[in-house]
């Protein structure tokens, strides 16, 4: 999975869907190289691109406009898929994401290309240090269109029955390790594969239990 981080950000990350920005450099590259010989997975999402730090273009209250980020989402769905990904990963968490990126595709001819839904993706801490890494931009938090936690598995399979409905070809849980009922509940009821995220949080505490695990068995 291949994510991008410009030199530039702006309110409606233009860099997303720009043919000469990184991440549609790379997948072009990538493929060049490559051709099918591997799957190029790529984030759909304008997180990494825009100056707030938000998935989604914002209104003139600061609110992140849903139908808005859906046009952005189509642009760079097409843009990626030109420039060479095989999947798309939609983990903006906007409503009605894939049916808006899979009309798209289909409209370009790209009806080829796959689409990765974060169904189910959590407001969490364990992405804090990714959002580090990538040096996000990120004013407030994201509570207003990623799940609550506190809602569990009812929301989580409505999530996942739209997204296949919109045409998902995989759906998501993420974080993972904190969710393994929601991620078995997900396999249960889906008719398309399932995957699951461990994130940067969530890897970054298994190494540190290994570490302090090895630590001690130094010492016995």
């Amino acid at each position: 999975m291949l994510f991008g981080v410009p030199a530039r950000k702006d309110a409606r990350g233009s860099g997303a869907d720009a043919p000469d920005g990184v991440l549609n450099l790379a997948l072009r590259r990538l493929r060049s190289e490559f051709a099918d010989s591997t799957v190029l997975m790529s984030d759909l999402c304008l997180d990494e691109f825009t100056d707030h730090g938000h998935c989604g273009v914002l209104d003139d209250e600061g609110r992140v406009d849903n139908d808005a980020t859906l046009d952005r989402y189509a642009a760079m769905g097409v843009a990626q898929a030109e420039a060479g990904a095989h999947l798309v990963g939609t983990s903006g968490m906007m409503d009605g994401q894939v049916g808006a990126v899979r009309a798209a595709l289909d409209r370009c001819a790209a009806a080829d290309v796959g689409i990765l839904a974060y169904s189910a993706k959590y407001a969490s801490g364990f992405y804090g240090p990714f959002r580090e890494a990538v040096d996000s931009s990120l004013r407030g938090d994201r509570k207003t269109y990623q799940q609550d936690p506190a809602r569990s598995v009812t929301e989580a399979l409505a999530e996942t029955a739209l997204d296949v409905s919109e045409g998902a070809d995989i759906v998501m849980v993420k974080p993972a390790l904190p969710y393994l009922d929601i991620l078995r509940a997900v396999a249960d009821a889906s008719p398309v594969p399932v995957a699951a995220y461990q994130v940067s949080g969530e890897f970054a505490m298994v190494e540190a239990a290994a570490a302090k695990r090895l630590a001690r068995i130094g010492t016995v």
